[in-house]
Formats: structure tokens, sequence, C-alpha cells
């Protein structure tokens, strides 16, 4: 279970965050090479249920985790280059999948994204990303995205803040009310 573990139960979420939670905390159980689960089905980075999302594949490594995803027409931006908010998404996302090293449930605080060069549509990026130190609850994440060419076309840097699984409590009560 991830820090600060423990089940949270919502009255009416059908115990949503505490599956949720659980799903996450399992994670950390993934080998070297083998495929991480999606945070959600609807997550907007690698949930295979959003029609708007990345659909990120990520793959767990000895450093951290990986991914290689190709951005689509859906992310356009100027005409044949990724938006750079997609591109902070897929980032974003990664970020996520690195907190299985560590086995905390977090939250971005901070996110700081160095465009090297465009990221075209269409053509494969391989994203890697770490936990670089702990300290403490704040956590310092460091990611990096190549092109096919193998030249750098990102960085990142994140500041994830750890939190309990109650954090998330109100977020998923507010979701209750979609009519899922």
């Amino acid at each position: 279970m991830p820090a600060g573990g423990g089940a949270v139960n919502l009255p009416g979420d059908g115990g949503v965050i505490s599956r949720w939670t659980e799903h996450l905390a399992g994670q950390d159980t993934v080998e070297i090479g083998q495929r991480l689960p999606p945070h959600s089905p609807d997550c907007a980075g690698c949930g295979p249920r959003n029609p708007a999302g990345l659909d990120l594949q990520v793959v767990r490594t000895a450093t951290g985790v990986e991914a290689v995803h190709r951005f689509s027409d859906a992310q356009v931006g100027a005409p044949g280059i990724a938006h750079g908010g997609a591109v902070a998404l897929a980032f974003d996302d990664l970020f996520g999948f690195a907190l299985n090293t560590v086995g905390s449930l977090a939250v971005t605080r901070s996110l700081t994204i160095e465009y090297h060069a465009p990221f075209r549509l269409h053509r494969p990026y391989t994203f890697s990303a770490q936990v670089a130190q702990r300290e403490g609850r704040r956590l310092l994440l460091h990611a990096d995205a190549w092109d096919d060419a193998g030249q750098k076309a990102g960085s990142a840097a994140a500041t994830f803040v750890v939190v309990d699984p109650g954090h998330f409590a109100a977020g998923a009560e507010q979701g209750m009310g979609r009519g899922d």
C-alpha cells in the first residue's frame, strides 16, 4: 500500500478510492521490462477509454519508466507539430508512473518543460522518467524525450508531494454524479 495507505471509503462511492489506491499500490510489483497498467481507464495520459487521451504505453525500467509515443492529429498545435500542452501531459503522466518506483501516492506541485525541438506529429518519441531525489514528502523527478534520430526533443523536471489516499476522495465524490 502506498505511503499514508489504508482503505478510504466514501459514502456512496462504492469503494472507488480504495480499489484505485490498491490498483496503484500493486503496480510496484511490475518487473523491469513489463508494461505498467494505466492509472485508470479514463486517464488523459494513459487511459485506453479516453478518446481525447494519449493512451501512453509505459514500461518499467531499471531506473524508472519509459514510453514510446507518437503524437496524433488529435494533439496538433501548430501544423504538423504536437501542442506543447500535449507534450506536458505526456511528461506529467510519465512522472505519475515513476512514482511506482518509490511506492507512494503523490500529486504534481510543479512541472517545468524544456522544449529543445518541435515534437512532430506521427513520429516516435522515447520518454524516460525517474525519481531523482526524495526529501520527506517532496519528490524531485526528471525526464527526457528523444526523437527517432536520437536527438533530445525535450526534458522536464517536476516536484511531487506525497499524499494519503484521502486526498483523492473529494474528486471521486464529485465524479460520482456524472451518471457513470
